[in-house]
């Protein structure tokens, strides 16, 4: 008997239910592969780059020429950047024979891995930059446990050598 979550998986270009079957509190992780796999139409403007500077850092610098720092709107949301633009329409004199440069809305989004903010933004000559921090919480790095000889079960509280070490110090 096939789940519903098996179906879905089926109807991706990889087949994810291993990992699910074998993986806990990765939802998000399996969403944004999922999500990546499904056909959807490429929107490629306005270009841009991602550069990673360090382990921690990162950059994204879209071309934005045309559009001034009140035309731009950065927003974040959990887990979620996203930049968009629209320009005002302006007087033009005359009338175009061509028109080039493109002038339209957009709306770019970025999955953001969790903990990353956003540390800043500046727009010079036609380009945006954003400045990209990840800032792990103390909480959550990694620590060392140390390893006793109670029995399993037993809580340091509960183990009376750790009692009689306590009261000793």
């Amino acid at each position: 008997m096939l789940l519903k979550e098996d179906m879905a998986m089926r109807n991706s270009l990889f087949d994810l239910a291993p990992l699910h079957r074998s993986s806990v509190g990765f939802d998000r992780i399996f969403d944004l592969l999922e999500n990546a796999t499904r056909a959807q139409a490429v929107d490629s403007w306005p270009p841009y780059d991602t550069v990673k500077l360090s382990d921690d850092r990162y950059r994204i610098t879209m071309a934005v020429a045309g559009f001034n720092r009140e035309e731009l709107d950065i927003s974040v949301q959990p887990n979620l950047l996203v930049v968009s633009g629209e320009r005002k329409s302006a007087e033009q004199e005359g009338e175009f024979l061509y028109r080039g440069i493109a002038s339209r809305a957009f709306t770019r989004r970025f999955e953001l891995a969790d903990h990353v903010k956003v540390t800043g933004a500046n727009l010079v000559d036609g380009l945006l930059t954003i400045e990209l921090q990840r800032e792990v919480p103390e909480s959550l790095r990694p620590r060392r446990i140390a390893i006793t000889s109670s029995p399993v079960g037993v809580t340091l509280e509960q183990d009376p050598q750790r009692q009689i070490e306590n009261q000793a110090a």
